[in-house]
């Protein structure tokens, strides 16, 4: 199943049992943020509809893709389908790809178009998401941009995911850290000595910002591959009021504007997905020259601090799929990547071993990719019989199969993730990579052991007992 938008998606979590109307007023702080905070801590939790915000007139909703059973269900899966299971669907319709998009002339996002007197204000209900955060933040917008050197290049238009700061009634900061797409963009027209346009959508179709916060490469189109991940339907794009930009149709909001070329303001302190403070920056910063949304717009932001959150939810597989797909390439012996951790600042790696030494080749493989060059700091690699979603296998591997003195390998001096509170200087960092494989030759294996294996007819019993448990 795919939905055509964000209010669609929300119907059927409704009816699933996984969205939760609060239909008393709240305070915009901290009720949003702790209710976010508290359904990442529940087992499937739902996403949270506020009705009533004090002192604004829209809605706002946090944690819609907060939990393994949303994610199943944006991805038209039943809501208790294992993780595993869904990483493989998601790697089967990552081949579907490139599904382009439809571009129709208008759309619900252009509703209401306002071009004097911008006021983000009177649009978005805005708080704070933690408690110190240096200001309010928009967490879940889809930003569009264009390579200003191509800017007629659809495959070189990026829709990423980055924070925003309000910064006043018509102007925001953004952080473009220097390994984004956007910043490609960014350093362009700087050069140019041009503002670069943008277009931040908000309150979309739930695989399109899912999509927008996937690490995929430099030319190919976020847009099409969301079609792809919708099983072959293709998304709506319409374009924006003042740029040869591509907007979803259905957006709740979108704000057009332009980044200031090479002003750069203070931003920060936020609550960041590492589960700490990311501290003060200089960023740059976009004034807001339009806006356009639908009649009474929903307002979609997401909580992220102390791992697991919404965030992480959204983040878990669609890194883990370009990162094993990226594997796959060079090393058809993988057999699966679970980067889940920390915007895969952690990765766990199952694969056959072809030769000696073959997993720490496997983990070098994934710090040469784009994402995993900066991100990933500690990779786990283990082999094809354990499962790297289940981390009680996960540590019987590295309690079974790792001899410390051969198997821990720490590469200095490498790009790190600046969020990451333990790299220093902030961008650089020491990799850790743990080869948990049984040794093959010509590595050394003193000792040769036989695995325990299940039983004839395993499987069958765990459906079974899964029948019976479930009353059937």
């Amino acid at each position: 199943m795919a939905y055509k938008d964000l209010r669609e998606f929300l119907r059927k979590l409704e009816e699933e049992g996984q969205l939760v109307r609060v239909k008393e007023e709240v305070m915009p702080e901290p009720h949003i943020g702790a209710a976010g905070r508290a359904a990442g801590n529940l087992k499937n939790g739902p996403a949270v509809l506020f009705e009533k915000v004090a002192g604004y007139r829209n809605q706002v909703v946090t944690n819609v893709h907060g939990s393994w059973a949303n994610h199943a269900l944006m991805m038209g899966m039943p809501k208790d389908t294992p993780v595993k299971e869904q990483f493989h669907e998601l790697n089967r319709r990552w081949d579907l790809y490139p599904v382009p998009a439809k571009h129709v002339s208008t759309g619900p996002c252009k509703e209401v178009k306002i071009t004097k007197n911008i006021n983000l204000f009177e649009i978005l209900p805005l708080y704070r998401i933690n408690t110190w955060d240096g200001g309010f933040f928009i967490s879940k917008a889809c930003v569009v941009s264009r390579d200003p050197e191509f800017p007629d290049d659809y495959n070189k238009q990026n829709v990423g995911t980055y924070r925003i700061q309000v910064k006043g009634k018509d102007r925001i900061g953004i952080q473009a850290l220097a390994f984004h797409d956007i910043a490609i963009h960014l350093r362009k027209a700087e050069e140019m000595n041009k503002p670069l346009r943008v277009a931040i959508a908000l309150g979309v179709d739930p695989i399109i910002t899912f999509m927008a916060s996937t690490p995929i490469m430099y030319d190919q189109s976020e847009y099409d591959f969301a079609g792809a991940l919708r099983g072959g339907e293709p998304v709506e794009l319409v374009k924006a009021e003042t740029a040869n930009l591509d907007v979803p149709a259905g957006a709740e909001v979108v704000l057009e504007g332009e980044i200031i070329p090479r002003l750069r303001t203070c931003e920060g302190p936020f609550g960041e997905f590492p589960g700490s403070y990311s501290g003060v920056r200089a960023q740059c910063e976009i004034k807001i020259d339009t806006i356009t949304h639908r009649e009474n717009p929903i307002f979609e932001n997401l909580y992220l601090g102390m791992p697991w959150s919404e965030i992480d939810y959204l983040m878990a597989l669609n890194t883990s799929v370009p990162l094993y797909k990226q594997l796959k390439e060079t090393f058809p012996e993988v057999q699966a990547v679970n980067a889940m951790y920390t915007h895969g600042i952690g990765v766990i790696i199952s694969t056959k071993v072809r030769f000696g030494g073959f997993g720490k080749a496997v983990a070098m493989r994934l710090l040469s990719t784009p994402h995993g060059m900066p991100y990933s700091k500690v990779i786990i690699v283990v082999d094809e019989f354990v499962d790297p979603f289940n981390l009680e296998q996960v540590m019987w591997a590295l309690t079974t199969r790792v001899k410390p003195d051969k198997d821990v390998s720490l590469i200095q001096n490498c790009p790190g993730m600046p969020l990451d509170p333990s790299s220093f200087p902030p961008g650089m960092h020491t990799k850790l990579i743990i080869d948990a494989t049984t040794p093959v030759a010509p590595e050394p294996n003193p000792r040769t052991v036989e695995l325990v294996r299940d039983p004839d007819q395993t499987a069958q019993w765990e459906e079974k007992i899964r029948q019976l448990l479930a009353g059937k």
